[in-house]
């Protein structure tokens, strides 16, 4: 019997897959997972678009204007590279996909500085 993974070797895992992306980026994808799952009136397999979004949405809320700064700065510039996450994640059996999840489900479902930049809610609603 083997000691438990603490996750040190997880992260080890993904970031010898794809080093490009820092530590911090599979977890925040992980966590935006979580709550768009939270989020569903009852539990099912979400999409990449739903997925992406919800990156979008927690980016913006945990990191305001700077959302894509941070995002950019941990290796992550395009619901592609979203993809690119999931699926590492799947590999290394951290998530499960369905037959029909394929990484393509992520291309281009919105562009970052469209969406972080020039459409960005500059005003709060009261």
């Amino acid at each position: 019997m083997s000691a438990p993974d603490s996750g040190n070797e997880t992260l080890a895992k993904l970031r010898r897959r794809n080093p490009r992306f820092h530590g911090k980026a599979y977890a925040f994808v992980l966590e935006a997972l979580h709550l768009v799952i939270e989020g569903l009136e009852e539990r099912r397999h979400i999409s990449g678009e739903e997925l992406a979004e919800g990156v979008r949405g927690l980016a913006m809320r945990r990191f305001g204007p700077m959302a894509r700064m941070v995002l950019e700065h941990w290796g992550v510039h395009s619901t592609d590279d979203v993809g690119e996450i999931v699926f590492a994640l799947v590999e290394i059996g951290v998530l499960v996909k369905q037959d029909d999840d394929r990484p393509e489900d992520f291309r281009g479902i919105f562009d970052f500085e469209e969406a972080f930049e020039r459409n960005y809610p500059w005003t709060v609603s009261p």
